[in-house]
């Protein structure tokens, strides 16, 4: 299992941008699809967006289309969620997860690693 560790969660107003960031440890992380959760109060953990190994294949949940993007850099074992034009209805916990998988592939489900979560407050 790889461990990560998430960053760059934040308060910023409507319409703002954040990039969120997760380090991963140990040597495999290219042997990870990726993706990013959230978890508002009172909801359900929803996938966000997901990754596969090699970065060419990507998956975006409806509500984020055209203003969230995810990318990967293998060489620095790192996945980043870039978000702009920010709306309340993101306010959110932010989990970055790992699937190892064993040929380059994207999921949005079955993921074993886990991070401790990045809080994101969009304000009106």
């Amino acid at each position: 299992q790889v461990q990560l560790v998430e960053s760059g969660g934040g308060l910023v107003q409507a319409g703002g941008s954040l990039r969120l960031s997760c380090a991963a440890s140990g040597r495999t992380f290219s042997s990870y699809a990726m993706g990013w959760f959230r978890q508002a109060p009172g909801k359900e953990r929803e996938v966000v967006a997901a990754i596969s190994n090699g970065g060419g294949n990507t998956y975006y949940a409806d509500s984020v289309k055209g203003r969230f993007t995810i990318s990967r850099d293998n060489a620095k074992n790192t996945v980043y969620l870039q978000m702009n034009s920010l709306k309340p209805d993101d306010t959110a916990v932010y989990y970055c997860a790992g699937r190892y998988m064993y040929r380059d592939s994207i999921a949005t489900a079955g993921f074993g690693s886990w991070g401790q979560g990045t809080q994101v407050t969009v304000s009106s």
